[in-house]
């Protein structure tokens, strides 16, 4: 009896065991797929982030680069109106032909429409209007973007720091 209780007991510790050894197996195996899902996540975002900022990695024309930012400030967290976009269109047609002022338009209200912060426009591409513009195109990319905010349309919550943070990306003064 006594060796019937002995085995039963070394059977019962051996399942007690292996049960603990199971779960501590299961939990390991749901920490390694918690940091397999978490790698793949910021991998991810990683990936958005540089699709979300390629429509402006493509932009290699001043022209294009202004609009951009243009209908970027304009469409702030609002709707583009009419007015707006008739004053960009009319502060592009100043810079350029007519066919390159509807080429610029047109894609500088799509990479807007792509990326849902000015912030993020005016940060790519202020550098890049900084190195090919002189100090008077600088001043008039400002009084154009002035010009732009100022036509009929809805209110721009940010309208004073979108002017700030671009006088900063132009290379110009801040007051």
């Amino acid at each position: 009896m006594h060796i019937v209780l002995l085995v039963l007991g070394v059977v019962a510790g051996l399942g007690f065991w292996w049960y603990r050894l199971r779960a501590a197996h299961d939990a390991a195996g749901e920490v390694v797929d918690a940091v397999g899902r978490m790698r793949g996540s910021m991998r991810r975002k990683k990936i958005r982030n540089q699709n979300q900022l390629s429509p402006l990695t493509a932009v290699n024309d001043p022209i294009v680069a202004a609009a951009t930012i243009l209908v970027a400030v304009a469409t702030d967290d609002v709707a583009l109106s009419t007015a707006r976009e008739k004053t960009i269109r009319a502060e592009i047609d100043k810079l350029t032909s007519p066919d390159k002022l509807e080429e610029a338009v047109i894609y500088g209200k799509w990479a807007a429409a792509q990326i849902d912060d000015a912030a993020v426009v005016i940060d790519k591409l202020g550098p890049f209007l900084a190195e090919r513009l002189d100090g008077a195109e600088k001043h008039g990319m400002m009084t154009m973007a002035r010009n732009v905010c100022a036509a009929e349309g809805p209110d721009l919550p940010l309208e004073a720091q979108r002017f700030r943070r671009l006088t900063q990306k132009l290379g110009l003064e801040v007051h």
